[in-house]
């Protein structure tokens, strides 16, 4: 397969951050509302995890998360990054794996290897639509 473009350094450093800060989210969320009782009502289990310092690690990557994205979008279409996030699917299973000590089936890995695929035919696109077929004008 053709190569069409190749992605500048800052939007692939803005992706692989956002696969690591969305990788922290989940893990540390899970850990922060997994000391809540398994039958806790919602408020219950809220409670416990405002009492746990995973959660504000959790909150802390959310707002790193926020500001990453805006420089990613300025950079690349939306329809081009959001996919990549994907990967984040793979990172998570594997440290829910390592962390959390959950079993992964083997239906779980051929849906994360078809999430990596559909990554790798997305990587083939431009990183940004050309602007003129917008019928946007250039800045000057």
């Amino acid at each position: 397969m053709k190569r069409i473009t190749s992605m500048p350094p800052a939007v692939l450093f803005g992706l692989v951050a956002a696969v690591i800060l969305d990788t922290i989210i989940q893990i540390k969320w899970k850990t922060a509302v997994s000391c809540a009782p398994n039958h806790a009502s919602l408020i219950s289990s809220a409670l416990s995890a405002f009492r746990n310092p995973y959660f504000y690690v959790a909150m802390g990557a959310f707002l790193a998360q926020l500001f990453n994205w805006l420089r990613v979008l300025a950079r690349a279409d939306l329809s081009y990054a959001q996919p990549f996030t994907a990967l984040s699917n793979i990172t998570v299973l594997a440290f829910s794996s390592y962390t959390l000590h959950e079993k992964i089936s083997p239906t779980r890995m051929f849906g994360v290897a078809l999430i990596l695929l559909g990554v790798v035919f997305i990587s083939q696109t431009p990183v940004r639509t050309d602007e003129k077929a917008l019928g946007v004008k250039a800045e000057s």
